[in-house]
């Protein structure tokens, strides 16, 4: 027998081994392809594979029943969590859920310094085993090398950050072969676009975190002369720094069901901008986070009820609205509303909501301090105060407040809930000025 023929005995005896081994798990091959009419895809064992994807790692026999496929995350910490007892990784895979993991890269905002040779041999030492780590795990979809490293205010970024990210695509690529790399930058800016297409030519997929301009971020790319794949990386409602504010500088929430149509027409409107390069989408955020108030961004309460904007996203993957929907909410009428009042003052507020399946409705007002933190690109907040003693009186959506006794900034919560793990929320601003 020749040695060629030995050895192909050996390997097929090894893999058989393997095979037999309980929980054995391969890495599903992911590559970039482009069909006959130049149209980017990725390609998933063997077969196309759109993201309809969340952001985020909570609710997801949740995220699978309404349609999604796919969760992206922003550090590889979030591998370690626990889900019924499994690794998340494992537990994705079981639900048939891939994952674009994050490998976080420092900001030069929070003291990074990307001209220092001994912080970025670390950097690049951290990223290399991370994907040694991992990179076999058949639920992986995608690296995300990064998020917003340039900063969210910058315009084009420095051009020794998208250096240094190629060099990093690269580490990764040399460990693993069997998936693509991509890197999230913030807003659609042409000149971002043109610094990455000149010095970062190791990209595979360009992901892209849009809100308020969310709807035409995908036309945005094209004409930056953007000529790879693209994923929208975020999306949601509009940013609190994009929306009108009060006489003091509050940002005004949306209302619930005008951050679900945002949610609807983004995802609608995604392919028909950008088919030949888009290859799918993760929404923000599967679950819950305090970011500017404690309900902007989350598309589920604290609580784990899901809100309007999951609801949206479950017609725009499927065509069809879950078996069981959100209550809807008209309309909050109290002259709280962007109001400035003194302290002590008692207040009527009224909120009009109904079900689609009718089911009895539960109503939760609560006072809540507006945040004096000033963060940016998502940084971590803690959350403000709650006022329970300013309710005074509440039914049946009906409520009675009793202004703070300190001057400040507050906002005016209410959460809708039908008992099914269904809610909506929504808030009005006021201010408590000295008497």
């Amino acid at each position: 027998m020749n040695t060629a023929r030995r050895l192909t005995i050996f390997l097929a005896g090894l893999l058989s081994v393997a095979l037999s081994v309980p929980g054995a798990t391969f890495a599903s091959e992911v590559t970039v392809e482009k069909d006959d009419q130049g149209h980017f895809f990725l390609k998933r064992e063997g077969k196309p594979y759109f993201i309809y994807g969340a952001g985020g790692t909570d609710h997801l026999k949740t995220l699978v029943e309404c349609g999604g496929n796919s969760i992206r995350t922003w550090g590889i910490e979030s591998l370690e969590k626990q889900i019924d007892g499994k690794p998340l990784l494992d537990y994705c895979h079981e639900l048939g859920i891939t994952v674009t993991v994050g490998l976080w890269l420092e900001h030069e905002r929070h003291g990074f310094d990307y001209s220092d040779p001994q912080q970025i041999a670390k950097q690049r030492d951290a990223v290399r085993q991370a994907v040694r780590q991992y990179k076999d795990h058949p639920a992986i979809l995608m690296w995300g090398l990064g998020n917003e490293m340039e900063g969210p205010e910058s315009d084009s970024g420095a051009v020794r950050i998208w250096k240094e990210l190629n060099t990093l695509a690269k580490i990764v690529k040399s460990e693993d072969p069997n998936h693509p790399v991509m890197t999230v930058i913030a807003g659609a800016s042409a000149a971002k676009i043109k610094g990455i297409m000149e010095h970062y030519p190791n990209i595979d997929v360009l992901g892209v975190n849009s809100y308020g301009a969310a709807s035409s971020v995908a036309s945005d790319v094209k004409a930056a002369g953007w000529n790879k794949p693209f994923a929208l990386t975020e999306f949601g409602p509009s940013g609190h720094w994009e929306v009108p504010q009060t006489s003091w500088g509050a940002a005004i929430e949306p209302s619930s069901r005008t951050k679900a149509a945002s949610y609807y027409v983004t995802q609608s409107m995604l392919a028909d901008d950008a088919g030949d390069i888009c290859v799918g989408s993760y929404c923000f955020l599967w679950g819950q986070k305090q970011e500017k108030t404690s309900t902007w961004y989350g598309m589920f309460l604290p609580s784990g009820e899901k809100l309007p904007q999951v609801d949206a996203m479950c017609r725009a993957w499927t065509g069809k609205w879950p078996a069981n929907r959100c209550p809807k909410v008209t309309s909050l009428e109290t002259e709280l509303n962007e109001a400035k009042v003194a302290p002590g003052a008692l207040v009527k507020a009224r909120v009009n909501a109904t079900d689609p399946e009718q089911d009895p409705l539960q109503w939760t007002w609560f006072v809540q301090a507006e945040t004096t933190e000033i963060s940016v690109g998502g940084d971590r907040e803690s959350v403000p105060p709650v006022f329970p003693e300013c309710i005074v009186e509440a039914k049946d959506g009906e409520a009675v407040i009793r202004t703070p006794t300190k001057p400040g900034n507050y906002r005016l919560f209410i959460i809708v809930r039908d008992g099914q793990g269904n809610a909506s929320a929504d808030n009005v601003c006021f201010q408590v000025t000295a008497s």
